[in-house]
């Protein structure tokens, strides 16, 4: 589901304006837009850790999986994971409607990207510049580091008892997920948190295209 809508954010859109002449979005449009690609990103980020927690469980303590894994706390781990993404999203909109822009209003990108909007501004943007920092790195660092570290456990359990059974069912278990977690946070953190000055716009394009289109 949220695979789902979180490429139902921009994807129709971007089709649309592929076929206009004159593609447009209003502002209101746009600060919508921008809300629910943070909400359901973040979203995304804080499930894979859930899932990572998950395939801890099911790899590491295999007999007790279904009783740490109870209903009650996958539940906690999804209502946290929404109340959390939900501030996260709606602080940057609410500074994003702050922001005063320039009368040249093209974006250069399929969608309301928040580096991209806030390229057009022509006010003070260090407070949107200082969040984006601090809560991406809470955001997307943290969880990407506590996926790290599950799967540390998980190799370490592995080499413990080392057996071709054993590696061919962990990597049956995890390789969908590692492969979703390599893709989505090493083009975000490549393109957010270490923003290169040689990085063409095209360049940001496709790595957008990588984490919305190509993870879902």
């Amino acid at each position: 589901f949220s695979d789902m809508c979180f490429s139902s954010v921009t994807i129709p859109k971007m089709l649309m304006n592929m076929q206009n002449k004159k593609p447009a979005i209003s502002y209101t449009g746009c600060l919508t837009q921008m809300y629910f690609f943070l909400f359901f990103g973040d979203l995304e980020s804080f499930l894979l850790v859930a899932m990572a927690f998950d395939r801890y469980v099911a790899i590491c303590d295999p007999l007790h999986y279904t009783v740490i894994m109870n209903p009650k706390l996958c539940s906690a781990l999804v209502l946290l994971s929404w109340v959390l993404t939900t501030f996260h999203a709606l602080l940057h909109t609410l500074l994003m409607s702050q922001v005063t822009f320039s009368s040249n209003n093209i974006i250069s990108h399929f969608f309301c990207d928040l580096s991209a909007l806030l390229k057009l501004a022509c006010s003070d943007i260090h407070i949107n510049e200082l969040m984006i920092f601090i809560f991406g790195g809470l955001v997307l660092v943290g969880p990407f580091l506590l996926i790290v570290a599950s799967y540390a456990r998980i190799l370490s359990s592995i080499l413990r008892v080392p057996s071709v059974r054993g590696i061919r069912k962990a990597f049956s278990t995890c390789g969908s997920h590692l492969s979703v977690v390599s893709l989505f946070y090493g083009t975000i953190i490549g393109l957010y948190l270490c923003p290169s000055s040689n990085n063409s716009t095209v360049k940001e394009i496709v790595m957008s295209i990588m984490y919305t289109v190509v993870t879902p």
